[in-house]
């Protein structure tokens, strides 16, 4: 029969009904693979999504990271490029110095930069940021200095109207956002938005810095003196970098004082 069916090929229709019949059987004995393979591939598959969602959490999380320091970086350029174009339009020498730290007493508005003595500050030196002034130095360490802003309530500066030249003081009142013009009689001419800039009197801050922006007006009948709030242009708040500023009439002073002192150390000749 075999060799028949070798030969001849006659019992191939027996075999086709047959491997009906034997199909199922095959199917059945073969399943147990089949699931187990299918499952290990399954699981294998899983494992594997899992770690590459694992890895692409993490360089998520670093990207982001990056991201986030790539802004800042680019807020802090901002801000530099901004202090550089506004010490373009200075005559005086500056000199840019980062905080340190912020004192948060009410009313007690001081912050410390890391400049010291060693780069010549000096007591009283006025400190502006890329908007207007913000203040003055109060103390003054080997490394580092504290700065008295315009906002606290001990601080003043002599200022002037940039449209009509009135002058006055702006004090500060202990509020981060309100300066206050003192001794403005009530029929002043002054106006909601005028510029208030630094007028240069006492020889402390030099003239034509920004210094606020009036806000409100108010005229009480029967009083002396308006009273008038300015909104300050520095941002006393924000700013991460400021200004050390040397006054022209003070640079020009120390060099006539060092250029008397090479000529005074310098013996005549007979």
């Amino acid at each position: 029969m075999m060799t028949v069916d070798h030969r001849q090929g006659h019992l191939e229709k027996l075999r086709s009904t047959l491997s009906v019949f034997v199909y199922p059987l095959q199917y059945i004995a073969n399943l147990p693979v089949t699931v187990t393979n299918w499952a290990t591939e399954a699981l294998t598959t899983r494992t594997r999504l899992v770690e590459e969602n694992a890895l692409l959490r993490d360089e998520q999380l670093v990207l982001s990271s990056k991201i986030q320091k790539f802004e800042i970086l680019e807020a802090e350029n901002e801000r530099l490029r901004e202090m550089l174009e506004s010490s373009k339009r200075l005559d005086e020498r500056v000199l840019i110095a980062k905080l340190l730290a912020v004192d948060l007493q009410p009313f007690r508005h001081q912050i410390v930069i890391n400049k010291g003595q060693r780069e010549g500050v000096y007591d009283g030196q006025p400190i502006v940021d890329a908007n207007g002034v913000m203040g003055q130095i109060v103390h003054v360490g080997p490394f580092s200095s504290t700065v008295l802003l315009l906002t606290d309530p001990t601080h003043a500066i002599p200022v002037q109207v940039n449209r009509n030249g009135l002058r006055s003081v702006a004090v500060g009142t202990g509020q981060n956002h309100v300066l206050q013009l003192e001794h403005l009689s009530n029929n002043v001419d002054i106006k909601e938005g005028d510029l208030v800039v630094s007028s240069g009197l006492g020889s402390r801050f030099p003239p034509g810095y920004p210094v606020g922006v009036v806000q409100t007006i108010s005229r009480v009948p029967g009083e002396p003196f308006a009273k008038v709030t300015i909104l300050p242009s520095a941002q006393l708040e924000k700013s991460r970098e400021v200004l050390l500023v040397w006054p022209e009439t003070r640079s020009r002073s120390l060099a006539d004082f060092e250029s008397l002192a090479d000529d005074a150390a310098i013996p005549a000749r007979p």
